[in-house]
């Protein structure tokens, strides 16, 4: 194949920019709290990114038409293998030697070998994963592509329906006004006040824990047999009596005790402003254009949600998966049933089209944000690489998913090169394991949303 044929450009040119987008993630959003830079990370999760985006732009390339299709069928399975390898052997191998690393009393000779162990142990418990579920026929050997992909793809639609579950009810939950609570002002001001109170209760508290503690030292240190010390506290009539020096630890026992639940009301009071004010300013915001147009939104947002619980439960108890993809199945409606005269192969194309991007588009952003917010919440500068590694192997195998859950949004001809790219799948499995997983998703986030909806707010008495 000719090196500067327009096909390998495109490629060439596309791989090149998302590992550039990947790159730039990387450093302005997951590391631009930490001036240590791992470069093995770095381009550990910007191949990923990339090796990620690039499947989707080729399902995108089928649609359209875009590349040869010898050429698109290369580098299909250029990628495919690429990623496979990246997920199975580059991530894990690093993962491993990264803790391994970490650990003071691992020595330096004993890296390599643990790491290979280690790895070793995850091909193990990966090879496994497979063996409770129905995802390939007994016909596939070990070192078949399908055998590799099967085991991927159960984690990775498991991450799908997990994050789209909570997403499906969290969305309406957040754009919709009707749920935002009342808060005035007041209350607000009431609850930093009651907040001020602690603080100032425990400041009080701790003054005079401290000052028994300086009591304390130095009546010990008068006792130590300093003429000129004990001298001068007698002048100062400072010296403890035993029975002193008892009551003093008496209330020092006290005071901690009465710290200890004064600092723990103070931080639930501390969260509460910080909810009340979030409060308070959603609904300022609801009043807004912007705000009223998420409002509309989040009731689109809630009806999608109400009709996938309802379609997946369908899908479960009947055991039914759909054969043909949603655009041309609706054009067929509109055809034979609403008489409507329309090109459904040129229509369908085009849609279709639109259909892939929107969630290409969906998919990687929502990931990404998921991904940043989980970054922050546990990492740390000891744990940062390691958490990174752990994400774009979480992030390879979501794309990777994704690839085989879309192959049933776009029609049958489109299909064809992903089926055969994949291999020998039971694909019905897939979207069967989906909507299990998203039902039971969708209804804990239901729940679990309700009961932090319902949470009164803290009702304490200061005495």
């Amino acid at each position: 194949m000719d090196i500067l044929s327009p096909d390998v450009l495109i490629v060439f040119v596309s791989v090149a920019l998302f590992f550039i987008c990947g790159w730039l993630f990387f450093m302005k959003q997951l590391f631009r709290n930490y001036e240590v830079h791992n470069r093995v990370v770095q381009l550990l999760f910007s191949i990923t990114f990339a090796l990620s985006c690039v499947m989707f732009e080729l399902i995108i390339f089928e649609i359209l038409g875009i590349l040869e299709p010898g050429s698109r069928l290369l580098y299909w399975r250029l990628g495919l293998y690429s990623i496979l390898f990246v997920l199975i052997v580059a991530l894990p191998l690093y993962v491993a030697f990264t803790l391994l690393s970490s650990i003071s009393f691992v020595k330096d000779s004993f890296v390599f070998p643990l790491t290979a162990l280690l790895w070793l142990v995850y091909i193990y418990f990966f090879w496994k994963l497979g063996d409770p579920f129905p995802i390939l026929s007994r016909q596939h050997g070990i070192f078949t592509i399908e055998q590799a992909i099967s085991r991927i793809g159960v984690f990775g639609v498991t991450v799908m329906a997990v994050l789209s579950g909570f997403g499906a009810v969290n969305a309406p939950y957040t754009c919709m006004s009707i749920f935002a609570k009342k808060v005035d002002q007041t209350s607000i001001l009431q609850m930093e006040k009651r907040l001020l109170q602690t603080m100032e209760m425990i400041a009080s508290k701790k003054r005079r824990l401290a000052q028994h503690e300086r009591d304390i030292s130095l009546s010990a240190f008068s006792r130590g047999g300093d003429e000129s010390v004990g001298l001068l506290n007698r002048l100062w009539g400072t010296v403890s009596s035993p029975i002193t020096s008892i009551t003093t630890s008496d209330n020092m026992k006290q005071l901690k005790s009465e710290i200890a639940p004064l600092e723990e009301l103070s931080r639930h009071l501390f969260l509460e402003v910080v909810e009340l004010r979030n409060m308070k300013d959603r609904i300022e915001y609801s009043k807004t254009w912007m705000g009223k147009y998420f409002n509309v939104l989040g009731h689109f947002f809630s009806i999608y949600c109400i009709w996938k619980i309802f379609i997946s439960t369908v899908n479960i108890v009947f055991d039914r998966v759909g054969k043909v993809d949603p655009v041309t199945k609706s054009m067929e409606i509109a055809v034979h049933w609403m008489g409507i005269d329309i090109d459904v192969r040129f229509w369908s194309q085009h849609i279709s089209f639109l259909l892939v991007g929107v969630i290409v588009v969906t998919s990687i952003r929502g990931l990404l944000i998921t991904l940043t917010k989980f970054f922050y919440a546990i990492s740390s500068s000891k744990s940062s690489n390691t958490i990174v590694l752990l994400l774009a192997q979480i992030m390879g195998m979501y794309f990777v998913s994704s690839v085989l859950l879309m192959r049933m949004n776009v029609p049958l001809e489109y299909r064809l090169i992903i089926t055969e790219v994949l291999g020998d799948l039971q694909f019905n499995f897939y979207h069967r394991w989906f909507d299990v997983i998203f039902l039971i998703s969708a209804l804990s986030s239901i729940l679990f949303i309700y009961l932090a909806h319902m949470k009164s707010p803290i009702q304490t008495d200061f005495h």
